[in-house]
């Protein structure tokens, strides 16, 4: 039995997946959570990015098939959050980190790393100016259970943001409102509102 322990490949694989890992961790963690606080998209954005280069790194060492590859990664393409529906900006980072992790996983030996490693510097310069640059004003979420759910009615969307701005002190941009349960008469109530609107800064950002 023919066991191979060590090729070129090897070397290959570390310098790829080093790639991916300083520009995942820059985008995901530098970016995207220092923005929003979402500690759970940050553990689904690496596990989901490292899985992924290592399955299509994998695919392309055992030279499979084109169209099974593509049926593969198309399995990943319709996974759908049940639970909870996930917004346009999480979808927006997830597809980033699936697409820089497939790049990096199957480039060709024909990319350098200095062709690579501009692809990837432009999709990290494009990210932070659309959130830096451009887009100066910083939406951010917190999650309350509210106790009065008379006032969670369309009819009294002016009354119920009025409420929330009373208790939490923030000059609140919009409400969603989640979950009810009428036994306890109460309801899970997200609240957005731009940090550089609040005239205090001394409050603490939901990291759900």
């Amino acid at each position: 039995m023919n066991i191979n322990w060590f090729d070129d490949d090897v070397y290959k694989l570390l310098m790829r997946l080093s790639i991916n890992f300083v520009f995942i961790t820059i985008i995901v963690r530098f970016i995207y959570y220092k923005i929003t606080k979402r500690k759970d998209y940050l553990f689904t954005y690496y596990l989901l990015g490292f899985i992924i280069f290592f399955i299509c790194f994998s695919l392309k060492k055992l030279d499979i098939d084109t169209g099974m590859g593509l049926g593969l990664f198309a399995i990943f393409s319709i996974i759908r959050y049940r639970t909870n529906q996930i917004e346009i900006k999480e979808m927006t980072y997830l597809f980033i980190v699936i697409g820089l992790s497939v790049v990096n996983s199957l480039a060709s030996n024909k990319i350098s790393m200095t062709e690579l490693a501009i692809v990837n510097l432009f999709i990290l310069g494009m990210t932070y100016s659309l959130e830096y640059l451009w887009l100066l004003k910083h939406e951010t979420r917190k999650s309350i259970l509210f106790e009065n759910i008379k006032l969670i009615d369309i009819s009294k969307q002016d009354e119920l943001k009025a409420e929330l701005e009373r208790r939490t002190g923030l000059i609140i941009n919009r409400v969603e409102i989640g979950r009810l349960n009428f036994l306890d008469d109460t309801a899970q109530v997200r609240i957005f509102y731009y940090d550089d609107e609040q005239k205090f800064s001394d409050y603490n950002d939901d990291a759900s």
